[in-house]
């Protein structure tokens, strides 16, 4: 068990790592998403650089990062007791989350913001607590017309829904870790919305 969830977090890192939307931005449109717009490999730059078609196959892949390992994981560590299976599954998301931040594909660097990898962790984690962020992103997108200011209310929502659904502080401390991060790395964006200079959806 021990041996095989550990290829497991490996796993989850190394697919973590894929830059799928600089790759399909190369392939199909014969960009190279870190030279356009904000310089991110992430859907809402895929979509900049290539239209929604490219964006939302971006998207797709990334969710899929999060939601793969972590489905493995969560099956072949199921019937452990004192909070095994929380613990392999909590490591496994943030593995496959810090290779889509950190790729070693990419020298660790111009990783993604994370938010689509963990989207597709907490699928399986806590489907509920997602739902609950999704509804925030959807409310403060909505209103601020960003996207970048619904993918932070998202994060500050995660954590708080995943403790009052799951009860699990180790699967809270997985989400505030990923919550942190995924903040963090959206620093320059909070900048750019205190200053009213954040770009809007369909005009950035």
């Amino acid at each position: 068990m021990t041996p095989a969830i550990i290829y497991i977090i490996i796993f989850a890192y190394l697919i973590g790592s894929i830059p799928f939307g600089l790759v399909l931005a190369k392939t199909f449109k014969s960009v190279d998403l870190r030279e356009i717009g904000s310089g991110n490999i992430g859907a809402t730059n895929a979509r900049r650089a290539g239209g929604w078609g490219l964006g939302l196959a971006t998207l797709a892949c990334d969710v899929l990062k999060g939601t793969i390992p972590v489905l493995i994981a969560s099956a072949i560590s199921q019937g452990n007791e004192n909070g095994l299976k929380e613990v392999w599954v909590a490591l496994t998301a943030i593995s496959a989350f810090c290779g889509h931040l950190f790729p070693v594909y990419l020298k660790f660097k111009t990783g993604g913001k994370g938010v689509a990898t963990a989207v597709g962790c907490f699928a399986v984690i806590s489907p509920i607590a997602l739902a609950i962020s999704i509804v925030a992103f959807i409310i403060a997108a909505g209103i601020s017309n960003r996207v970048s200011a619904g993918s932070l209310a998202a994060a500050a929502t995660l954590p708080i829904s995943v403790f009052w659904l799951n009860q699990s502080l180790m699967l809270f401390g997985c989400a505030l870790l990923i919550s942190l991060a995924i903040i963090f790395r959206h620093k320059d964006n909070i900048k750019r919305l205190f200053a009213g200079t954040e770009p809007t959806i369909g005009r950035d």
